[in-house]
Order: C-alpha cells, then structure tokens, then sequence
C-alpha cells in the first residue's frame, strides 16, 4: 500500500487534473448536447451511482437522514449543481473552456466577501487579493465588452461562480446530513432533477434524438459522470479529511491552468492576451489569498 503522504499526493494530482478537465468535458458535450439535459443526466446518474455505493457499502441505513437534512442538501444541490454548474454548462455554449475555468477561478473571492458580508473581518493582505482578483475579472471580461466573446456567456459564468460560492458558504451553516457522500448524492440528485426540469421549461425536448449524437459526446457525457462527478468529487472529500485544507484549496488556482491548458491543445482554443493577462492576475490574487487564510 502507497504511504499515507503518496495517497494524498495522488488523490490531490485527481483533483487537478480531474477537475481541470471537466471544462474541456462540458464544452465538447455542448458542442452538440442541450446544456440543462446533459448536466441533469450528468449529475442524476452520479448521484444515483454514489448512492448505490454508499448503500452497497455502508448498508442502505447509511442513506437515511431527516426531512430537514434532505431539504438542506437539496438547496445546496440547486445552489452549486444548479446554478454553479449548470449555468457555466450553458455559458461554455459560446464561451470557450479555459475562460470559463479562469472565470470560475474567482470563487475564494466571493467567498471572502460572503464571509465579510457575515461580520467575519477579512485580513488587509485577504482584502488586496479580492481587489486584485476583481482587476483580473475586468480584463478578462473585455473580450466580452469588446464584442469578440458573447458578453451574456460571461456574465453566467460570474453569476456561475457566485451561486458556487453561496452554495460552499451554506454548506457550513445548514443541517446536512451526517454521512457527506450520503450528502452529496442528494445534492446531485436534486441539482439533476433541476437541470432536467429548466432543459424542459427551455424546451430542449424538442426535436431531442439520442442516436444522433456523436461518439465523442457520449464519451465527454460518461468522463464527467465518472470522473469530474464521482472519482474527482470522492478524492476531494477524503483530501479535507487526510490533508490540511491549505494544501487541499490550491487545487482553486492549478484548475484553471490545467482547463486553459487543454482547450488550447485539444480545442485550439485562442490564448488571447486579455485571457493570458487576466488570468494571470486572478491565478495571483487566488494565491494571495489562500495562502494568507491558510496562516488564520
């Protein structure tokens, strides 16, 4: 058996990788899949699979919890999995993967804000991060201000981010329940029946034809089902138990590197200077302020 340090050092490369290259995913799933039904798949079949794990070996008394803990999971679910993820799905139609990476990048941003909206008191140098970030979200939305990105495709992917970092702030005020993979099986589920529910109210049934769908689609579809929503998630909640979280959140600042990194070589995406510049910037601040709360 690996040492305990090589375990976390592999499952925190996981979450690296992984969940860096769930953006190329969803951007080659949408080339050609609606948005809210493939993410609703996406996360319904996860949530069942991990439910049937967590049932298979823990017993199926390991599934329970009360009408409170449901409902608190089920709104943590809508926040991140609906709006967090779902909304970047349907941005990454018109706006390229590694911008929607760096985007979301700005998440321990909003969260400081969150904190500080709460009475916590952010430190000066926590602050100067936030500031910088802010300066690397306004170059790398001049693209969209300039008209050579769709301007509406990054406004979801900052609303995305935002709605991410409410649902990670709640998570540590509702009643979940006890078991956390338990948790987040009815978060995915929730958050899929969602997604599934807005594709209908946008009518993405129509015209839907499975068989026409190409190969690539399917496989990007079953990588972010296994990968980005069970192996990437699972590594992720046995790092915060196994690592310190300082060494668990810079994952928050190699995704985004990791995500532009392939759009570039796979998707060929252009590496324009607001996104080099700005990313650059919010990849900083992302450091700045991780390593200044990890001394708190």
């Amino acid at each position: 058996m690996p040492t305990s340090t090589t375990r976390v050092w592999i499952a925190l490369a996981l979450v690296y990788v992984v969940w860096g290259s769930t953006y190329l995913g969803i951007r080659i799933v949408v080339e050609t899949m609606p948005p809210f039904f493939s993410a609703g798949a996406r996360f319904l079949t996860a949530g069942a699979l991990l439910a049937g794990i967590v049932a298979w070996r823990r017993g199926p008394a390991a599934l329970k919890a009360t009408r409170a803990q449901v409902a608190s999971a089920a709104l943590v679910g809508l926040l991140l999995i609906l709006g967090g993820n779902g909304l970047v799905v349907l941005a990454e139609t018109t706006v390229p993967s590694g911008l929607a990476a760096l985007l979301v990048a700005a998440v321990p941003m909003w969260l400081v804000l969150l904190r500080a909206g709460s009475g916590d008191r952010p430190s000066p140098r926590t602050l100067t991060g936030v500031l910088l970030g802010l300066g690397g979200l306004a170059v790398l939305t001049s693209p969209g201000l300039g008209g050579e990105i769709e301007l509406g495709g990054v406004l979801l992917v900052l609303c995305a981010s935002v709605l991410w970092a409410l649902g990670s702030f709640s998570t540590g005020k509702l009643n979940l329940p006890a078991d956390p993979f338990t948790g987040s099986a009815y978060q995915m589920l929730a958050g899929g029946a969602a997604g599934i529910l807005v594709g209908l109210c946008r009518g993405e049934q129509h015209g839907l034809d499975l068989t026409s769908y190409p190969t690539t689609a399917w496989l990007a579809l079953g990588y972010l089902v296994l990968f980005g929503s069970l192996v990437g998630f699972t590594a992720y909640v046995w790092l915060l138990r196994a690592a310190p979280l300082s060494l668990v959140a810079t994952y928050a600042y190699v995704n985004p590197v990791v995500a532009v990194a392939l759009g570039w070589l796979i998707l060929d995406e252009a590496l324009t200077w607001p996104i080099l510049l700005g990313g650059a910037i919010v990849v900083a601040a992302v450091c700045v302020i991780v390593s200044t709360e990890r001394r708190t």
